[in-house]
């Protein structure tokens, strides 16, 4: 089942093709062949005898799901201490712009605005389709260049270049509301209240894909005629974010399914960076579609 996250996608897949979560043999792997109890015609077999295990103590069978290369398998804890260093990047760089578009000129942090989103989007690109499951420098990379994003679009969203004296409250109110969704979505995944079905995640991704059309349509419709209906803080721009952002929070559903798939199969430690990385895009998705909102809202 693969994830409505481009950059979780390919995570699992990555995984087996290096030899994780693939059991050896019916019963576990053996190094001498067969499986562990039995050889290759049913009958009962030492996989330690004499000359494998000259000290006569009593051998632990290999983890069947450990992979090819050896690697240490991948644990919760390193998913949440690299999605932590993402999220604290994307945060600097974020206090970075946001400061240089204050005290120092906001046609700066506007121009840095642009390359961190267009360097972000590259960089996820490389990610998904060049390979680069789990590195931790294409995640940090991608982190730098959407904390810039995310500070200049904060600054410009919340209104704070025009002297909004909510702007401050707007930007704190969208992330504590970020965090909320975060956290009540990881519940609900926890007690099952929700299921990631194959279904569940092919309806997700379609809608996914439809909304980033609508988008695209909307930029190109901005561009040409200078109308953007989903993003003029009108009714439709209301009900497009509200759509948004409950498919950015059903994401996150999917992306926790995939992390947990990911510890369960053993796949490699470094893979832990490919599900910060993966977080980190739905995290930021939902972040600036709350903003967005509630800088609509607070125009009435």
């Amino acid at each position: 089942m693969k994830s409505s996250n481009p950059v979780m996608a390919r995570l699992p897949q990555s995984a087996q093709q290096a030899g994780f979560g693939q059991p050896q043999g019916g019963h576990g792997y053996n190094p001498q062949g067969g499986s562990y109890g039995y050889d290759q015609q049913g009958g009962y077999q030492d996989p330690y005898g004499a000359s494998q295990n000259p000290y006569g103590q009593a051998g632990y069978a290999q983890d069947p799901y450990a992979g090819a290369t050896g690697e240490r398998p991948i644990t919760v804890d390193d998913i949440v201490t690299k999605t932590g260093i993402t999220l604290a990047v994307i945060v600097a760089f974020a206090l970075i712009n946001f400061g240089i578009g204050i005290a120092v000129d906001p046609s700066i942090s506007m121009i840095l605005t642009f390359v961190g989103a267009i360097g972000g989007l590259i960089t996820v690109l490389i990610h998904s389709f060049g390979g680069k499951y789990g590195s931790a420098a294409v995640t940090l990379i991608y982190a730098a260049f959407e904390g810039l994003f995310v500070g200049g679009f904060s600054m410009a969203v919340s209104g704070w270049m025009l002297g909004n004296a909510d702007a401050g409250t707007l930007v704190f109110q969208a992330v504590l509301g970020t965090v909320g969704v975060f956290a009540g979505m990881l519940f609900v995944y926890k007690v099952g209240a929700i299921r990631v079905t194959p279904k569940f995640t092919r309806i997700l991704t379609g809608c996914i894909i439809g909304v980033a059309v609508l988008a695209v349509g909307n930029l190109l419709m901005f561009i040409f005629t200078g109308m953007s209906p989903l993003r003029d803080g009108g009714p439709l721009a209301i009900g497009f974010s509200l759509v948004c952002i409950v498919l950015a929070s059903l994401s996150f559903l999917v992306d926790f399914d995939t992390a947990d798939k990911l510890v369960r199969m053993g796949a490699p430690a470094k893979m832990a960076w490919g599900v910060a990385l993966g977080l980190a895009v739905t995290l930021v998705w939902l972040y600036t579609e709350i903003l967005r909102l509630l800088s609509i809202l607070s125009r009435d």
